[in-house]
């Protein structure tokens, strides 16, 4: 099969591309257009000579349907995800994440009602009114970003609805991984300890996260991709396990052997009622559907998360002394 991949060029979608042509896809990778002809993690995957590289900006809906010509499957990742800096750009927010998928999905239904596999995000939730959070949680928008998110799962699925688009959402917990951006808040953690400082900084460590690796999340996607079943549903993809962000940097204190200590930076606290405190998956739907089931648990995850983050070519792409927004 021939797919694209919004968002090639980040962390879930470097990961996703790896493993869709390792299952024999063909694969046009779309990367946002720059000038240095950067192409993000692209630049250091294997498979980089096996896929069509593509830049552009999924905020042109005419880029969008010349890309999207003679494609089976499109994964939709391309988003802005940062939350602080959705409180300071929300426009940037509305342009990328609700208007580039509404290209996309136009794209795809003029080239043909193309499959479309949507990712949103377990943000959409906002705290968890009850747990585990299954798909029929109410949405609340808690930051721009999160309802940004919001808007983009309605579009998308909107054309489901009116267009009979075969379009899935894939809804995932909080991915972590080799590759993530530091404004996350375990490679955040690790970085900050490679890079020797005794005092770490960071936020509220109190909320409990539902911590996802990296190739469970893009096992979960193409699981939803392989299955007709899934056609016009919202699917979350998590662990089904709960852990405090305090209890994971413990974890990760103690996989680094190390004595740092934990410091509050006010900078890095969200503003009270945009904080979700809690967010735990039900992933019952999707091993239903398609038999998926996570199979990294946090131990494991995090010490593969700093083994590659801890090696000196990965950890000098990274500023450990800047608050990444």
């Amino acid at each position: 099969m021939n797919v694209l991949i919004t968002g090639a060029d980040g962390f879930i979608g470097s990961h996703l591309t790896e493993m869709l042509v390792g299952n024999g896809y063909q694969v046009k990778a779309l990367s946002q257009y720059n000038s240095f002809n950067n192409w993000g993690w692209l630049e250091d995957v294997a498979c980089k000579d096996q896929i069509e590289v593509l830049t552009g900006d999924i905020r042109d809906p005419h880029y969008c349907k010349h890309i999207t010509v003679d494609v089976d499957i499109i994964f939709h990742l391309a988003a802005l995800i940062a939350i602080p800096y959705s409180y300071v750009a929300p426009d940037s927010y509305v342009d990328t994440n609700i208007k580039g998928t509404l290209n996309i999905c136009q794209a795809a239904r003029e080239n043909g009602k193309i499959r479309v596999i949507h990712t949103s995000t377990s943000e959409v939730y906002g705290n968890a009114q009850y747990v585990p959070i299954n798909e029929e949680h109410p949405l609340q928008p808690q930051s721009p970003y999160s309802a940004t998110k919001i808007a983009a799962d309605a579009m998308a699925m909107s054309f489901y609805n009116a267009f009979e688009l075969p379009v899935t959402i894939a809804r995932p917990f909080n991915t972590y991984g080799p590759r993530q951006s530091a404004r996350a808040v375990l490679p955040s953690i690790i970085i900050q300890i490679a890079n020797g400082m005794k005092e770490i900084k960071l936020g509220d460590p109190s909320p409990t996260r539902d911590f996802s690796y990296v190739e469970d999340t893009c096992r979960g996607i193409l699981a939803l991709a392989e299955s007709d079943q899934t056609i016009g549903q919202t699917i979350n993809i998590g662990s089904n396990f709960e852990i405090s962000v305090g209890d994971a940097l413990n974890i990760i204190k103690v996989l680094m052997d190390s004595d740092v200590k934990f410091v509050t930076d006010q900078q890095r606290i969200r503003p009270e009622k945009s904080e979700v405190f809690r967010l735990w998956c039900d992933n019952t739907k999707i091993e239903k559907l398609t038999g998926f089931k996570p199979q990294v648990d946090i131990r494991e995850g995090l010490q593969k998360t700093i083994n590659w983050f801890t090696s000196d070519v990965h950890l000098s792409k990274y500023k450990a002394d800047i608050y990444n927004v």
